[in-house]
């Protein structure tokens, strides 16, 4: 732990990326002040106020590797035992609905996998015998591609059956990049694969958040900051940023409907962990020549939306596992891709289904009531209950933005950028992940040391940050 320095620092963005780095900066011994734009803290990752309760803004699962999520848990306060509920790795279909159901055991790695696969029901042999020689030819090759490609042409390479594409392949991809198969980085979907299947056992788990996104994290993390003599400024939006002298850096902040501007504040290093187009429109500004490449690829990222339906039971409703895959055929009108039984997450949320539809801009573009009527009668359909296609209540929630197309051979802004004290801090940095909350993290923590670096270049710091992407 650093001796304290009367640094003062800034993080602009409160979404996980700028918590976690909040977080390293203030443990290091720093005056960490906090800006974000809106009221609640987590970015695309966040809660929603509703009239007496709260929802968040998409369904999340988390991974056993997500070593750097749960290490800046455990940091905060958070106990995963008691935030998170911990399942095997699966891919279970309802009964009697065409899919198929996967379960692996609490066996070591990677006997877990052959076991799962050999109990799995609703795969042929040829589907069971095409995932045996992905999986084996991928450790072979190290999880590593010399030329990326899309993740379709991956599976054709590797002769995959199109009964596994369509029932694991495909909706993993959606899941965990929110891209498209046929669009998709396939060297970015083997790392995931490497750090999951292709790991030790535990880390192919399945954590699903017991709390609403926003109290899982960025809240904790706020308090942390707190406590270690720093401030949190929710609806603090940065307007414009300044360069001053040895890595020193002012901010201006827009001043609220009917106020005057608020003066505007320096400090000695700044964490810039705002969405990527904000970003940009924050450096573009600085005439730099040297950030014209970062700020190109800042704006150069294609957005892809994610949906999710929240759906209101009787509180007697209840599905027979937390969460179940679903067989999605937007022909057919079928555009849920998993759904979540809330209930089982949190009892104050009993009877409440949660419908995740990734990559979901044709899906949005049916309008709110035409997609939420199609998703009541798709779980009415698949799971054969009558009364699911009629819901107390509904609530869609679609964020267009929530990642950036994870598209082949991305290039992506490191979190150094070359200004002195200044980094960037965001799941759209450089790195092995696609825009999940594990890269988030990942980033904030290392942007974290790059501030912290520049501080020790001028002799002002020694510091102890954990490398998280280690």
């Amino acid at each position: 732990m650093a001796k304290a320095t009367g640094r003062s620092l800034a993080v602009v963005g409160g979404g996980w990326a700028g918590c976690a780095a909040a977080v390293e900066l203030s443990r290091t011994g720093h005056k960490v002040t906090l800006f974000e734009a809106a009221r609640t803290l987590g970015g695309r990752a966040r809660r929603v106020a509703l009239e007496g309760g709260v929802l968040d803004n998409g369904q999340h699962i988390l991974l056993g590797a997500y070593d750097s999520t749960l290490r800046m848990l455990k940091l905060v306060g958070v106990d995963p035992r008691r935030a998170l509920l911990n399942l095997p790795l699966q891919m279970r279909y309802p009964p009697g609905s065409g899919g198929m159901d996967f379960v692996a055991p609490r066996w070591p790695a990677p006997l877990h996998l052959a076991l799962a696969l050999l109990r799995a029901k609703g795969l042929a042999r040829a589907d069971k015998l095409s995932l045996a020689r992905f999986s084996s030819t991928a450790r072979w090759m190290g999880w590593q591609l010399h030329d990326d490609c899309s993740v379709s042409e991956l599976l054709e390479r590797y002769d995959q059956t199109p009964r596994l594409i369509q029932l694991m392949w495909r909706p993993l991809c959606l899941a965990a990049l929110n891209t498209p198969p046929e669009r998709a980085s396939a060297q970015v979907f083997l790392n995931v694969l490497r750090d999951s299947l292709g790991a030790r056992r535990s880390a192919s788990d399945m954590l699903l958040p017991r709390r609403d996104l926003s109290a899982l994290f960025p809240d904790a993390a706020a308090s942390f900051v707190a406590r270690h003599g720093g401030a949190v400024r929710p609806g603090a939006a940065v307007s414009a940023l300044r360069q001053l002298d040895a890595g020193r850096w002012q901010l201006e902040t827009r001043a609220e409907a009917g106020m005057q501007g608020n003066p505007p504040m320096e400090f000695d290093g700044l964490v810039l962990a705002t969405p990527a187009a904000q970003a940009a429109a924050l450096l573009a500004p600085l005439g730099i020549a040297a950030l014209d490449q970062s700020v190109a690829q800042l704006t150069a990222f294609e957005p892809e939306a994610i949906a999710t339906c929240y759906l209101q039971y009787g509180t007697g409703v209840r599905l027979d596992l937390a969460f179940f895959a679903l067989l999605d055929d937007p022909a057919s009108g079928q555009w849920g891709q998993f759904v979540f039984d809330r209930g089982q997450l949190d009892a104050a949320q009993a009877g409440l289904l949660a419908v995740v539809v990734s990559a979901a801009d044709a899906a949005a573009a049916l309008g709110q009531a035409a997609l939420v009527e199609s998703i009541a009668r798709q779980l009415a359909s698949v799971f054969r209950r009558p009364e699911l296609g009629a819901p107390l209540w509904t609530r869609l929630i679609t964020e267009k933005r929530a990642t950036f197309a994870c598209a082949p051979g991305l290039r992506r802004p490191p979190n150094d950028i070359g200004l002195p004290g200044l980094a960037l801090a965001g799941d759209y940095t450089a790195g092995d992940y696609p825009a999940t909350i594990e890269s988030a993290v990942r980033s904030g923590a290392l942007a974290a040391g790059v501030v912290l670096r520049t501080g020790a270049a001028r002799g002002t710091v020694q510091h102890d940050v954990t490398n998280a992407a280690s």
